[in-house]
């Protein structure tokens, strides 16, 4: 069955970016550093469609294939969605963004567009990504987004590619939940300089 999930690479101490993050360093001062296993194995992995190629593990290659093949489609924020640039004008897995919004980019309203703005809520834009995927899974993207999710009941599933540093300051990707959550894990995955977390979400 199709699920509503969310992936992030995070610090030790809970960070998906460092301090001071905005569109000239979205990651934040320091936050590059939860990136850097992206080139830190032997195997090559292409992301399908795009030219870019990471070296990570062997497991941490087929984990990122097997993610690639099970995302239909994504729901970000307005903030995640200004910060990259609108990835440049289409996110790198290739499938369609619905972007949560208060007001709607006119500069990015275009047929072709693989960006969706949905100003009627987050029920609404999961409601349309599940449409728009199929029997696939839907992504989440962003730590305002996760939380919402959390709290309406509607995430089934998250991941966590977790980084051994400790930040110390930055965003964080658990930061408002008002009770507690109960989670399974479900898989651990050692690569080279990550450990890919997998839980489920006890509703």
């Amino acid at each position: 069955m199709a699920k509503v999930r969310t992936g992030h690479a995070t610090s030790l101490d809970g960070f998906i970016a460092g301090p001071n993050d905005g569109p000239e360093a979205p990651m934040g001062k320091g936050g590059e550093r939860l990136l850097a296993w992206y080139m830190g194995g032997d195997t090559e992995y292409r992301l399908p469609g795009t030219e870019m190629v990471f070296k990570v593990a062997p497991q941490t290659a087929e984990y990122l294939r097997e993610t690639s093949a099970t995302t239909g489609a994504l729901v970000t924020g307005r903030r995640t969605f200004d910060l990259t640039r609108g990835w440049g004008g289409g996110h790198p897995l290739g499938v369609p963004v619905f972007v949560l919004t208060h007001s709607v980019p006119q500069e990015w309203v275009d047929k072709e567009s693989s960006f969706t703005f949905v100003t009627d809520g987050l029920e609404s834009a999961v409601a349309q990504a599940k449409a728009a995927a199929g029997d696939k899974d839907v992504g989440v993207i962003g730590a305002s987004l996760v939380q919402q999710c959390i709290r309406s009941g509607l995430l089934d599933e998250i991941h966590l590619d977790l980084v051994p540093v400790l930040l110390g300051d930055g965003v964080r990707l658990f930061d408002q939940s008002a009770e507690p959550v109960e989670l399974e894990s479900t898989r651990v995955i050692e690569g080279a300089g990550i450990t890919h977390l997998t839980f489920r979400v006890v509703k």
